[in-house]
């Protein structure tokens, strides 16, 4: 047997690209920068910006006389970031880690952490950095999942639901951060504007297997302990067969700095 059920582990560059090239992710990534109103001449921040996947939409909400930080501490995603950029002189690359950000105080006008805070090691110290490097009046977005949420339709619904309590409490570091966002977002000094909350649906089994690597998570769980082998094989085997559908809870925040 492989070690490995389902589609092999992505390589992350390729993984954030894909996801972000779904019909989901375009739709939830044009809705946060609409909400984040960037005027032209403004400097935007993205922190955790990966392969660059939205420095080009931010580049061209800020127009000629503004400008965009990427920040990243993956010097794999910066060199993919920098090749998806290399035609856009306002946007400057930087790498470094969220909770110490190579970023001047009181510079940014608006900045954006997506799907970033749920692998941080203390997700408040990130937000009281970025607190730190916006100005008065600043806007800033939050997207973060809440893994608590994950629904996989099968017929064995007991380990449907073993892959998801394996999910929030040994695949993801902070599986619950989405819920939290608005409290995390008042401690750190931000003034919570809107919070939303979007169930994206998966009916595609292959891009489900991709997304939330059902296969390789599955494999994991069996061997860790918490599914059993024939059992949470069998469970994987019945995804494929029949009619797809997954969902979990997508939260975003807006909120603004006085």
């Amino acid at each position: 047997m492989s070690t490995t059920l389902g589609t092999a582990r992505p390589d992350p560059a390729a993984y954030m690209l894909r996801t972000a090239a779904t019909p989901t992710g375009r739709d939830y990534k044009r809705d946060l920068l609409d909400r984040l109103d960037i005027r032209t001449g403004q400097t935007a921040l993205d922190v955790g910006c990966g392969p660059g996947t939205d420095l080009a939409a931010l580049a061209e909400r800020v127009g000629e006389r503004g400008g965009v930080i990427g920040v990243d501490r993956g010097p794999a995603m910066l060199a993919a970031a920098r090749h998806r950029t290399s035609g856009l002189p306002t946007v400057e690359l930087r790498e470094g880690d969220a909770h110490a950000l190579p970023v001047e105080p009181g510079t940014v006008d608006r900045a954006k952490i997506d799907r970033v805070l749920m692998h941080a090691a203390e997700p408040a110290d990130v937000l009281t950095q970025l607190h730190l490097a916006t100005r008065p009046g600043a806007r800033v977005g939050l997207v973060e999942p809440d893994w608590d949420t994950l629904i996989v339709d099968a017929e064995d619904l007991e380990t449907s639901r073993a892959f998801t309590r394996y999910t929030t409490s040994e695949a993801v570091r902070n599986a619950t951060i989405g819920r939290s966002l608005t409290r995390h977002a008042e401690r750190a000094g931000f003034t919570v504007e809107t919070t939303t909350a979007t169930a994206p649906v998966l009916l595609d089994f292959e891009e489900a297997d991709h997304v939330l690597g059902l296969g390789r998570n599955t494999q994991r769980a069996i061997e860790a302990g918490h599914i059993d082998g024939t059992r949470g094989r069998q469970w994987f085997t019945s995804l494929s067969e029949g009619p797809f559908f997954a969902t979990f809870t997508l939260v975003s925040v807006i909120c603004s700095r006085k």
